[in-house]
């Protein structure tokens, strides 16, 4: 009898990623995956080229995209842009319930898989009795602290005072989501119910591994992060990161640029920057880092993306002579190199040639980081990158950070010490050492005995049942 996992991502990128990783894992054990897709008004423009790499090479993971909604059914476009994501993200239910319901093989399926933000699909996997589990993209320590947010209410007006969650490090009330601001709004309410409806779930997977967050899990499992309710099973079974080749080899992509210039480059020698899909500065900042790289003396790549303007978005292509100081281009050229919007991430960091990351703190970006074994820069931007900054810091020891990105703008003096720092000081080169180190453990919890490989192998046990 065929066994099948349906999976249901959000709609970015970096949410189907990891969860189409995850798919190709179940392929091993035998299972069919179908990978549902939600329709959504804004479609990642590398989408369909993934799905077609995917579907070509492994031909057990399906996609199905649903049709879009009514539009009577369309978001208020003056409601918060995350209230409008959310309700883009519920106005699929109806069709996913039919595509579940309709399935010819609905028996045959063992459970379905939700992307965390889809947690109002559970009253479907209940109506139809089938199993659900939650995918937490993010980390451990992240999940602690949002589950017992949720579930207790307990942040009050406290300025900026430190918070104490289970487990965790103290969080400055800065440090967590601009959406979390104002208890009595409608994007509060948003975040409670995503989070106290992952306690309805089967079970909650999450991208990372033990020994990485070891005291947030601990909490997760005795449940001292949900006071008076039931914590689901939790299964951390990462990292599950993309391998990064893109098919290169195959004849259908080239070697991106940027790693040529990499291979001329000396051992450990360059530093990273790159700051996520969404990760945009403005002129002012863009000048300050790239005075800060310059007078740093250090080798470099940096993916520049074009800043926002107000009432148009970002630009398709940022003009680089525009952006940066005149001449700056002219007068690194010898040991930099500036690249537009975009970089083979994973194939990068795990170059010889990288010696360190300045990263926006996403969490798909930090365990890429912490698998090809690169010290790390935190500069975090928006959503939760804040508290995976003090999380990289002042628990795990991975990342040094960025002074001023709290402010209105980080220095080019900052940038240039903290570049120097992290290639030339004895405590950068502490730091890289414990990535190194990080790295091997990260290796050995994918390998056959390791906890990741270990929780995997429960999750699929339950599915086999």
């Amino acid at each position: 009898m065929e066994k099948i996992v349906v999976m249901y991502p959000m709609s970015g990128m970096g949410h189907l990623v990891p969860l189409v990783e995850m798919a190709k894992l179940f392929i091993l054990h035998d299972f069919s995956v179908i990978v549902v897709l939600m329709n959504t008004p804004n479609k990642h423009p590398s989408l369909d080229a993934f799905i077609s790499r995917v579907s070509s090479t492994h031909p057990s993971i399906s996609f199905h995209q649903l049709p879009p909604p009514p539009l009577s059914s369309l978001p208020d476009p003056a409601d918060d842009a995350f209230v409008r994501l959310l309700d883009d993200i519920r106005l699929n239910n109806h069709q996913l319930r039919h595509f579940l319901a309709a399935h010819p093989h609905i028996s045959n399926i063992r459970a379905v898989v939700l992307d965390f933000f889809c947690v109002d699909v559970i009253d479907i996997t209940v109506e139809l009795r089938l199993p659900s589990y939650c995918f937490f993209t993010s980390g451990a320590c992240f999940l602690d602290a949002f589950l017992y947010f949720a579930t207790t209410h307990n942040i009050e007006d406290l300025g900026d005072a430190p918070l104490h969650f289970p487990g965790l490090p103290p969080i400055p009330v800065s440090h967590l989501p601009k959406s979390t601001a104002g208890r009595s709004t409608q994007v509060f309410e948003r975040i409670v119910n995503i989070f106290t409806r992952m306690l309805d779930a089967d079970g909650i997977l999450i991208n990372t591994f033990e020994s990485l967050e070891a005291q947030a899990i601990r909490v997760l499992r005795d449940g001292a992060c949900v006071p008076g309710r039931r914590m689901p099973p939790v299964y951390c079974i990462g990292p599950l990161l993309a391998d990064g080749s893109r098919d290169e080899g195959s004849g259908t992509v080239e070697k991106a640029d940027c790693l040529v210039w990499l291979d001329s480059q000396p051992h450990g020698s360059v530093v990273f920057l790159c700051f996520g899909s969404m990760g945009t500065f403005p002129v002012e900042q863009l000048k300050e880092i790239a005075i800060g790289l310059e007078k740093s003396n250090q080798r470099f790549l940096w993916v520049v993306r074009p800043p926002w303007t107000k009432n148009e978005g970002p630009q398709v292509e940022p003009e680089l002579d525009a952006l940066l100081p005149e001449g700056f281009m002219e007068r690194t050229k010898d040991r930099g190199l500036v690249v537009k919007s975009w970089a083979p991430q994973v194939e990068v960091l795990n170059h010889k040639a990288v010696g360190g990351f300045v990263t926006h703190c996403g969490w798909n970006s930090i365990l890429e980081a912490i698998t090809a074994g690169v010290a790390m820069v935190a500069w975090p931007l928006y959503a939760e990158q804040r508290m995976n900054k003090i999380f990289l810091v002042e628990l795990m020891k991975l990342a040094v950070g960025m002074e001023g990105y709290d402010k209105d703008l980080v220095t080019a003096e900052e940038v240039e010490a903290k570049a120097r720092w992290l290639m030339e000081s004895d405590g950068g080169r502490e730091l890289r050492e414990r990535m190194a180190a990080t790295k091997e453990v990260a290796v050995e919890a994918l390998e056959e005995g390791g906890s990741s490989y270990r929780a995997w192998l429960e999750v699929v046990e339950k599915f086999d049942a």
